[in-house]
Order: C-alpha cells, then sequence, then structure tokens
C-alpha cells in the first residue's frame, strides 16, 4: 500500500553548482556496482535531474591513462549530469587529472572521495585517512578546484565523521572544502573504524550543517527508505540525501525517494513478478554494457539483493546466482512466484560487517599538519 509524504523542502532547493539538482537524492558512487548499467536503471526509476555517481576513478590511473580506469568512465548518451568521483593522495595528480577530465569533456561534476574505509585505501593515507592531514587535504581540494573551474564544473567533497572516536575531522574538512570552493560536502555519518557497522549518527550531520554555512551538505548513512530520507532532513536540516547500501536489488527506492521529497504518494513496493522484470532489464543493461558472458556473471552479485524477503527456494536462489546468459536468466526468472510479495521491503541491505581498526601509513596520526605526499598513489580504480 502506498503511503501519503510532506515533502519537507523544494526539490530545486539543492544546487551543485549551475545544477538543479531535483529531487535532492545523490546515488553514492560504490566499487563493482554503480556502473553505467546500474545508474541507468535507478534513473529509469528516479528523476533525471537527481545525480547519479559512478564508481570511484583514481587520479593517477586518469594520468597514466590506465585502459580499465578509461573504460569505467563510461556514461550514457542521456546522462546529464555527467558526475564522476575521484580519489587521489597528491595535489598534482589531482589537478592533473581534474584537466583531463575537463578538458577531454568527460565528466560535468567531479565528486572527491575522502570517505573509503577500505584498508587497501587507508593504509596508503587515502580516503578516509586523508582529512587527517588538514594541509594536504587543502593542497587537494584547492588542486582539483581550480583545474575545474575555469570549465565550469562543480567540485564537491564526500567524507566521514573520521578516523575513529578519538580522530574526528568532519567539521575541519567541511570547513576546509568550503573555503577552497566547493560546491557541496557530503557526511557519511560513520567513522572509518565502524566502516559500514552500527548506525550512522546523523547529529554529526546536524553539526556539518550548523558550521558550513555557504554550501550545501548533504547527508549519507542508513537511508534505507523513503521515510528515513524524510527523517534525514528533518532532524539534520540537510540541504539533500546520497543513498547508498539502500538501493542494493532496490533501485526503484529512487522512484520511492522522488514522491517522497515532492509530497506525493509513495508507490508500494513491487511484488516478485515485477522485480523478476527488473532483473531481465538489469542483465539486459550489463550485457550491453559489457558484453553477455561478463555482464551476466556481473549481475549474479545482485541476485540476493533482489530476492531478500522474497519466498524464493534454496535450489533457485543458488541457480540464480550463478546464472551465465540471458536465456538462461529469463528460464530462472519465469519460475519465480509473480504474486509472492517481500516480507523486508525496507531492511538494511549490503556489507555491514564489523568495526576495526583502521589501517594507517607509519606515524600518520604524528602531526595533521604535515603537507608530505603519501610515498605512493594507488593505481586501482572501483574502491
Amino acid at each position: 500500500m502506498a503511503w501519503m509524504s510532506t515533502a519537507l523542502q523544494t526539490s530545486t532547493d539543492l544546487r551543485i553548482g549551475p545544477y538543479a539538482v531535483d529531487p535532492a537524492v545523490v546515488l553514492a558512487p560504490m566499487a563493482g556496482i554503480t556502473n553505467v548499467a546500474f545508474r541507468q536503471l535507478c534513473r529509469e526509476f528516479g528523476s533525471p535531474t537527481s545525480l547519479y555517481v559512478c564508481e570511484m576513478i583514481t587520479a593517477r590511473a586518469i594520468v597514466e591513462r590506465d585502459s580499465k580506469t578509461m573504460e569505467m568512465i563510461t556514461f550514457g548518451a542521456a546522462e546529464h549530469p555527467r558526475s564522476l568521483q575521484l580519489y587521489g593522495v597528491d595535489p598534482v595528480s589531482m589537478s592533473e587529472a581534474a584537466k583531463i577530465i575537463v578538458g577531454e569533456d568527460r565528466a560535468d561534476h567531479i565528486d572527491m572521495n575522502f570517505g573509503c574505509p577500505v584498508p587497501k585505501v587507508t593504509r596508503k593515507g587515502g580516503g578516509a585517512a586523508l582529512p587527517y592531514k588538514r594541509r594536504l587535504f587543502r593542497d587537494i581540494v584547492r588542486a582539483a578546484v581550480r583545474a575545474a573551474e575555469p570549465a565550469g564544473v562543480p567540485v564537491t567533497v564526500k567524507f566521514r565523521i573520521g578516523i575513529d572516536d578519538d580522530h574526528h575531522t568532519f567539521l575541519d574538512a567541511g570547513r576546509i572544502a568550503e573555503d577552497e570552493g566547493a560546491q557541496a560536502v557530503a557526511l557519511h555519518a560513520r567513522t572509518a573504524a565502524q566502516r559500514y557497522s552500527g548506525q550512522a549518527d546523523w547529529t554529526a550531520i546536524a553539526r556539518l550543517k550548523e558550521a558550513v554555512t555557504s554550501i550545501p551538505v548533504l547527508g549519507n548513512g542508513d537511508i534505507f527508505s523513503a521515510r528515513d530520507a524524510l527523517d534525514m532532513v528533518a532532524r539534520t536540516g540537510c540541504d539533500g540525501v546520497v543513498v547508498g547500501r539502500g538501493c542494493l536489488g532496490r533501485p526503484w527506492l529512487f522512484g520511492e525517494l522522488q514522491a517522497a521529497m515532492n509530497g506525493e504518494p509513495v508507490p508500494a513496493a513491487p511484488g516478485l513478478g515485477k522485480v523478476a522484470e527488473i532483473i531481465a532489464r538489469h542483465g539486459r543493461l550489463l550485457a550491453a554494457h559489457l558484453g553477455e558472458d561478463k555482464g551476466i556473471r556481473d549481475l549474479r552479485k545482485h541476485m540476493a539483493w533482489y530476492l531478500k524477503g522474497f519466498p524464493v527456494g534454496a535450489d533457485l536462489r543458488r541457480s540464480l546466482a550463478m546464472v551465465s546468459t540471458t536465456a538462461e536468466l529469463d528460464d530462472l526468472l519465469g519460475r519465480l512466484d509473480p504474486d509472492a510479495e517481500t516480507l523486508d521491503a525496507e531492511g538494511p541491505r549490503g556489507r555491514q560487517g564489523s568495526p576495526a581498526k583502521v589501517v594507517l601509513p607509519e606515524g600518520w596520526l604524528d602531526d595533521p599538519e604535515d603537507g608530505m605526499v603519501p610515498a605512493a598513489e594507488d593505481m586501482h580504480s572501483g574502491g
């Protein structure tokens, strides 16, 4: 059954540079997930003027023209604005990468990643580790903004609360990004040590909104339903929401968010018959993007998310998780009960795990004003 929402803000309140983001919803970049096929699927359910960000791209890999990375910078003909997330630890490579992106017209918006908690990123001083080094953080943001500014490409910055409970960095990061010309900041309201465990601390988003006053502040963390998005805006005053794990196996969440933020009835969750159609559509989009063999294999990881909460037998679930061709996909989807309804339409999904000590370069915490660039910048795009 649909439910009626009350719009808390007009969607056009959120602008990222020249772009009105309507409604104020952003698809978070997720490694191995937010390729052109998944972004198109989310866009088909949501608004074409929301933001749908591609997988994380490494600055050094762009500068060195890494073939896999250059292939990842793929956008559909209808995607606008084209949003690309850039990761780096070196102001020089960040500047050069941004110049390539804008000079070759590869994106309309650059989002900078300072929130990744993955050990292979933080151990090199990147992701959520980097804002602790305030001077280096400032230099990197400044480099990207200045490189993109002449072409009118807005730069935004995403980060976490901090490294752990003893090393919060989000207020300084927000103020620095604002000072250096970022067009918006987004906070995933967890520390790197939390990874994706526990609950996001939305009070930190409210504190950031109080500290950063001249540019939009977006909130991220634990948005698994349209109600969650409205609650976050109401409780924090944030200017928009960033959705990650909540849309895994639920690309129609963007339609629900659009309705909720416009004060319209929110559609009821689809039954299994409709979900089967969506899975088939996703598979064909992936096949068109990656080729049938690679594309259908890429779809496998989405199956458990799509089928979460539905009464589907173990054998059929196993077969769908091992599907290899579109013909096999169609056959297996045809065996699902189209009238079945989910028992878990809005629950948490995706990785959660447990808190863990953040892996950092040796001596990383010694001096937050040290602006030295870490020894090696990662070449691996996608997170």
